[in-house]
């Protein structure tokens, strides 16, 4: 063996013996490795036991340090600094966010984990459990081992609820049939708790404004038969007289312009407004009237409801006008059980100037930047209105790919207005905890693709808003209108277009005048849930009321609109996701999505800007952006690779999983596995092989490949290399590529392998 060979596997050896976290232990001390829990099988479930081990595991503390494969990096790069006298800088940064300080087997509180794995068994039903506690020294290391002897668990045998006359009571015993406390269940404290949380709820709903769970006792009694528990609720002796009472809303009282700083040392206000059940108290008149009576939900004599308290509190907060909002309720002192109301609303500065630089990517591996200006006006007409105005210009550039050198300059504006109701000729309304928008829109942008062409885009539409709640989405645009025209066609453009025709169809006028609904469903952002979903779907329909009008029914000879042929379409789209949590650091996200156009009436086609493309940094990531498809047509032979083909479809199928785990501190890992393809509806003589057929699923393309996740909280950059495992162009036969995988063959990494950098996640 060479003397170089030596010298490595020397410093090799002692990089595992610096991350292996032992090397600078003081002595006297050993290092905390980690606990082994040990469930003695009883008369309990498997399954059972493997429940009480994770939890146990999850509650004993404290962690170990982290380690991977034996090695321990977070103690090799604490201990690289003895001392950081600064808090920041490079050293600061290396030994308190990179490393971590080895803990020690004398942090370890034996007796209280002891305790601590008693007290949550005994909580769980089994009130004659047993453990015990030892600890195993190897080397510089330690290791705790627990033992735990459930015996057996306490069921319920019976559940009493209060049975005297009082109202609250007599409340109280209403709610018993869909009481969390079912006889012959397992005791457990937490169902207790919760079902004492869902009883103080439940009142809450029914007026008792001033109930507390705590005011519920739980008897619990042990002794009535073998191994089973009665469970008796109370209220308890002392709680406040007014605990027991039932209030309605008396009167409501707004202070729409309230400052905390003065107005919270002196309530005179001159000018009050009565309108229907409120008494508006603003010396400025800042809103109109209606505004409240749109967003407060409660009138006067209602029973006081919690849910509606909720309510009427996030409508204010959505509503985007005030920077605090404040309620309070008052027992009214000459009226026997009812409560005023009152609305403090701090509004945010009317006026205000947003100016935002941003780095992004698309689906056509285009990276840039795009400097925004906003300036926006929350209450224009005195009526909570939003009123935008929008100016923007960005480059985007591709690194690598068929599109390199062919830059993309843009800028345009946006002017909206959005009003926190629904405006329509028809009765409409949401009690939600989210104020329905009603929103106006028109935007233009300039596209300039330098070489190619340029494009001027002018977008007008009028929709709504509204969310069910913080689940459920709907975006309806009852009209949308989309003009796009042309100019500046360079002759290389113009060259590519003789061979290959329906390149002009991207620089064709288009008129898009429709109608289009989306529904978006989430619950994404419970973070406890184990499985996560998010759906959407959309339909977007273009033409039909003005084909009806004008009578278009041949797309050979199309009806015009100013003198340009209208688009007439239907176009259906579905999205779905799901996320499993492995654990807190190891998810598997999975995606799917559906898409289909249908151009009839006027148009032989759906419109570019509609129509359906594939491949790229946030779709199949092995292929490069647009380059799949559409079927099996191969675009490459089609195109001298100065920019990309026109590879578009009508019908759409990707399906995408990833499992995505944390590798260290801001690090994520990912690896992934990507399918999908579009197709064309009707043959094509330009694209051989592009119309959808019953063989679509062996014409999926298949990519797959591993990635890093930078999550600086604010950013996440993204980073993948991704190669085809099935390529759909190559003839029935050849088209899975797997044996041709060689990552030593410079000529197959340069033909295969896909880098791809981007912001934020794929899905």
């Amino acid at each position: 063996m060479k003397i170089n060979n030596y010298i490595s596997l020397f410093f090799i050896g002692a990089l595992f013996l610096g991350c292996s976290g032992t090397s600078k232990i003081p002595d006297g001390h050993l290092l905390y490795v980690g606990s082994d829990i040990k469930i003695e099988k009883g008369n309990e479930s498997k399954k059972t036991r493997r429940q009480i081990k994770s939890a146990l595991d999850n509650i004993i503390r404290p962690k170990e340090n982290k380690s991977i494969l034996g090695m321990r990096p977070g103690i090799f790069f604490y201990n690289l600094f003895d001392k950081v006298e600064k808090d920041k800088g490079f050293k600061h940064w290396v030994k308190y966010r990179l490393g971590e300080a080895p803990v020690l087997m004398s942090d370890v509180d034996l007796d209280y984990n002891k305790k601590v794995i008693q007290n949550y068994v005994e909580n769980k039903g089994f009130f004659n459990a047993n453990s015990k506690v030892d600890s195993t020294r190897k080397g510089k290391k330690a290791e705790v081992d627990y033992a735990v002897k459930l015996g057996n668990q306490y069921k319920i045998k019976s559940v009493i609820f209060p049975k005297d006359s009082i109202l609250l009571s007599q409340e109280i015993n209403l709610l018993k049939n869909e009481s969390l406390l079912k006889i012959g269940k397992p005791y457990n404290l937490e169902v207790i708790k919760t079902e004492r949380s869902r009883i103080d709820t439940k009142l809450k709903e029914r007026g008792f404004y001033y109930f507390n769970e705590d005011y519920l006792l739980v008897q619990v009694d042990s002794t009535v038969a073998n191994h089973e528990v009665d469970l008796l609720l109370k209220i308890k002796n002392d709680i406040p007289i007014k605990a027991k009472n039932q209030y309605k809303i008396n009167n409501i009282f707004v202070y729409p312009n309230f400052n905390l700083k003065k107005d919270a040392l002196s309530t005179q206000f001159k000018d009050t407004i009565t309108y229907d059940d409120f008494t508006i108290i603003d010396n400025k008149t800042t809103f109109k009237p209606f505004v409240f009576n749109k967003t407060l939900l409660f009138n006067k004599g209602d029973l006081y409801n919690r849910t509606t308290h909720n309510l009427s509190l996030n409508r204010l907060i959505t509503l985007g006008t005030f920077k605090f909002v404040k309620n309070e309720f008052k027992v009214n002192n000459s009226l026997e059980n009812q409560l005023d109301t009152y609305y403090y609303l701090t509004p945010l500065p009317k006026k205000s100037i947003q100016i935002e630089a941003l780095a992004k990517t698309n689906s056509a591996n285009y990276s840039g930047t795009e400097l925004n200006i906003n300036w926006s006006n929350r209450n224009t007409f005195k009526g909570a209105e939003l009123l935008k105005i929008a100016a923007f210009a960005g480059l985007e550039v591709q690194v690598s790919g068929q599109n390199n050198g062919f830059d993309v300059y843009r800028f345009g504006g946006e002017s909206s207005l959005t009003w926190p109701r629904f405006i329509s000729p028809f009765k409409m309304s949401s009690g939600s905890a989210f104020v329905p928008n009603t929103k106006a829109a028109l935007s233009f942008e300039y596209q300039l693709r330098t070489k190619l062409y340029s494009l001027k885009t002018l977008n007008s539409s009028f929709g709504y808003v509204w969310k069910e709640n913080e689940r459920k989405e709907h975006n309806l645009n009852v009209l949308n209108i989309a003009y796009t025209s042309s100019n500046n066609v360079s002759d290389l453009y113009k060259s590519q277009i003789a061979e290959n025709p329906s390149l002009q169809k991207v620089i064709d006028k288009q008129l898009i005048f429709g109608t289009n609904y989306s529904y978006t469903y989430t619950n994404t952002m419970l973070q406890n849930k184990k499985n996560n979903i998010y759906f959407r779907g959309s339909i977007d329909l273009s033409g039909n009321s003005i084909g009806l009008l004008l009578g278009a029914n041949d797309s050979n000879k199309p009806k015009t609109l100013f003198g340009v042929p209208f688009s007439q379409y239907s176009k259906l789209e579905m999205e779905f996701r799901h996320y499993h949590k492995f654990s807190g650091d190891t998810k598997l996200a999975s995606r799917i999505i559906l898409g289909a156009g249908l151009p009839y009436g006027n148009s032989i086609e759906l419109p570019y800007i509609k129509q359906f493309f594939i491949g790229g940094t946030s779709s199949i990531r092995a292929f490069k952006a647009r380059s799949i498809g559409p079927g099996t047509f191969n675009g490459n032979d089609t195109t001298n690779n100065s920019f990309l083909p026109d590879q578009s479809g009508d019908l759409k199928l990707e399906l995408s999983t990833e499992l995505r785990t944390k590798i260290y501190k801001l690090v994520k890992g990912a690896v992934f596995v990507d399918a999908g393809n579009i197709w064309m509806l009707n043959k094509s003589a330009e694209k051989p092989g592009a119309e959808f057929s019953g063989q679509f699923l062996n014409e999926l393309a298949v990519g797959t490949g591993v990635g890093l996740r930078f999550d600086f909280n604010f950013l996440v950059l993204r980073t993948d290399v991704a190669f085809p495992l099935r390529k759909p162009y190559l003839p029935k036969g050849n088209r899975w590529v797997i044996d041709a995988i060689n990552f030593g063959d410079r000529t197959w990494r340069n033909e295969n392998l896909i880098f791809n950098l981007a912001i934020g996640y794929p899905f």
